[in-house]
């Protein structure tokens, strides 16, 4: 199974993606937030499991102390739409810790392995 994970900077997405290949896991991370190409997240990995990880702007300054503005995170939040609109799963990661993140998501695909 391919998974492929999207989202805005700071969000989570190397946490997660090396929390799923060091248990096994084909996961990519999709630079789609730098893309005005809509299906980019289709059209680079084609996933069969499409996770979107969101942050608000708040904490995604917090997190990697980024020097960007909110119009420049909502740009990305715009160029995000197509993927998050196609999310098998989508989660927010302002309230969850790194581990709660990788817990939720190896939940979901267990139940996905299962079905």
């Amino acid at each position: 199974m391919r998974i492929g994970v999207v989202g805005p900077c700071a969000a989570g997405k190397t946490t997660l993606i090396e929390g799923l290949i060091t248990r096994g896991y084909d996961a990519k991370q999709i630079a789609q937030e730098h893309s005005y190409v809509q299906d980019m997240w289709l059209r680079i990995t084609n996933p069969d499991v499409l996770i979107f990880l969101d942050v608000s702007y708040s904490n995604s300054i917090r997190r990697k102390n980024l020097n960007w503005t909110e119009r420049e995170y909502k740009r990305q939040q715009t160029r995000l739409t197509h993927a998050q609109n196609n999310a098998d799963l989508y989660i927010n990661t302002d309230r969850l810790t790194p581990q709660q993140v990788l817990s939720n998501v190896l939940e979901i695909l267990n139940k996905l392995t299962i079905d």
